[in-house]
């Protein structure tokens, strides 16, 4: 699928790196967005193939949709029904090479390759009460090395994904197939519920003990994510992935 792909951080995890750098977490007036890689997709039981252990390995827990073709200025409550489909997403991050290109002020590019995707999508419909406001209500679990990271909610997004998807079609049309993220998943109560990727963990350490303990994935690591039905059952199925060494290096 060759549709624009973007991306929106999460104002808990914002909210607790700000506090590690001693700022003022403010509320945004608008979402944080990215338009990140589209043309391809890690299969959820595939391996993942990158360069260097050394760019900093971080996974994301995300929850995302898929549009159908939305026109340019549509508002929010528009946009609700415009989304077709519920995906789960693995965002994988190059911590290590983030800030440089931060600092361009031009977003991501090497940080960024490419997302896994769990199984199945679904349609919202299916969700049932668990799709409410734009957001999915339910936990994202992920295990890390088979050790449970963290299983918070996606019910807490700044932004519900009607608009998000608003946000993007601001002064564009989105073509079918658009896939809009949610960012990270995250909680503020994160000492409880824990994290979905190793970037929150390493911020909540240094504020708590004044050091990071945890490094990030170094290749042989395996990362399952998959979102937790009240029965207990997988609703889009698992991503159950492995971190390996690029052949092309």
């Amino acid at each position: 699928m060759s549709a624009p792909r973007s991306r929106s951080r999460r104002n808990w995890l914002v909210s607790i790196v700000s506090r590690l750098f001693g700022t003022e977490p403010k509320p945004p007036e608008r979402p944080l967005m990215y338009q990140g890689m589209s043309h391809a997709f890690i299969g959820p039981h595939a391996d993942v193939a990158l360069p260097r252990v050394e760019d900093g390995i971080d996974f994301e827990g995300e929850f995302g949709v898929i549009t159908d073709f939305v026109p340019i200025g549509v508002s929010a409550d528009e946009a609700m029904k415009h989304i077709r489909l519920v995906v789960q997403i693995n965002d994988w991050s190059l911590r290590n090479l983030a800030g440089a290109e931060m600092k361009t002020g031009f977003g991501w590019v090497q940080a960024k390759p490419a997302c896994s995707v769990a199984p199945f999508a679904v349609t919202p419909d299916t969700l049932g009460e668990a799709w409410r406001e734009g957001r999915v209500h339910l936990p994202l679990a992920v295990d890390w090395n088979g050790k449970r990271l963290g299983a918070p909610s996606g019910s807490l997004m700044g932004f519900g994904f009607h608009e998000l998807v608003a946000h993007a079609a601001a002064t564009r049309d989105l073509c079918a197939g658009t896939i809009i993220g949610s960012g990270t998943v995250s909680n503020p109560d994160y000492r409880d519920v824990g994290s979905t990727c190793i970037a929150e963990r390493r911020a909540i350490e240094m504020l708590d003990e004044g050091a990071v303990r945890t490094g990030y994935v170094a290749f042989g690591d395996t990362v399952r994510m998959e979102a937790i039905l009240p029965d207990g059952g997988l609703l889009f199925g698992a991503i159950d992935q492995r971190v390996v060494a690029s052949a092309r290096i």
